[in-house]
């Protein structure tokens, strides 16, 4: 991604993780106008990256906000390490370990499909730092063991590095929209161009780990125990969930009829 341009100056954190030195690249925009005094913290999705929050971070600024975007490890401009053990507490734990290099001590928390599953584990993890939360189509709100079959990481990771067909990888970020706008074109290009370079069978890795994270993890038993204001905010149309093109058929009429 070097060669792509990022609507903002990108910092990066450096991290020591499983004995590897990793770096978590992030985006600290300063509020514009009259401050708020307020921080906001935004988690991009599995098939995304900070850039994805350009608009909103934007809107957030303007309003007098402090905005953090960062690009979690394994994603976008981040390191993509061969981690034995990724896992949502991880992530949370990086993005605290990012808020103290910042010195915010709360931040409001607005997460993304996968990005709300972070921050719901994030919340959970450190009430103290959360006052806010926002989860915008969040995945993990259903317990995918009931319709999806767990998968080795060999396959996932296959199915993952052989994803490099242009045309497919647009179908897959349409998928997210009701209406197609010129300017998602951006996460098109930045996902194909990632199958370009030397770094992908790491990315690939990264991504393929995912699934096992979200499809063991779950948050839907675990919502009841958030203490803080939470606004949900989910599209009619929207059909993402973990571990979608492996769903069994008949798990799938079943759930359905239910």
């Amino acid at each position: 991604m070097e060669g792509f341009p990022s609507p903002f100056p990108v910092r990066f954190l450096r991290l020591v993780i499983e004995g590897e030195t990793v770096h978590t690249a992030y985006v600290d925009l300063a509020p514009r106008g009259r401050p708020s005094g307020r921080t906001v913290l935004l988690l991009h999705g599995k098939n995304f990256d900070g850039g994805a929050w350009e608009p909103t971070a934007r809107a957030f600024a303007a309003a007098g906000h402090r905005v953090v975007v960062p690009d979690q490890i394994g994603f976008g401009r981040s390191s993509k390490p061969a981690l034995k053990n990724y896992s949502f507490e991880l992530l949370a734990s990086n993005t605290v370990a990012l808020l103290d290099r910042l010195g915010v001590e709360r931040a409001d928390v607005a997460g993304h499909s996968m990005g709300g599953l972070l921050a719901v584990r994030f919340a959970l993890r450190h009430p103290a730092r959360a006052p806010k939360l926002v989860l915008a189509n969040p995945v993990g709100l259903e317990d995918y063991r009931d319709l999806v079959p767990a998968l080795p990481t060999e396959r996932l990771f296959a199915d993952e590095l052989a994803n490099t067909d242009l045309a497919a990888i647009r179908a897959v970020c349409r998928a997210y929209v009701v209406r197609w706008r010129p300017a998602y074109e951006r996460n098109v290009e930045i996902r194909h161009r990632i199958t370009l370079g030397a770094e992908y069978p790491r990315w690939a890795m990264a991504s393929a780990l995912t699934y096992p994270m979200a499809y063991h993890q779950p948050v839907v038993a675990d919502l009841r125990q958030l203490r803080l204001p939470v606004l949900l905010v989910i599209g009619q149309h929207d059909r993402t969930a973990i571990g979608k093109p492996y769903a069994r058929f008949e798990r799938q009429v079943l759930a359905f009829l239910r």
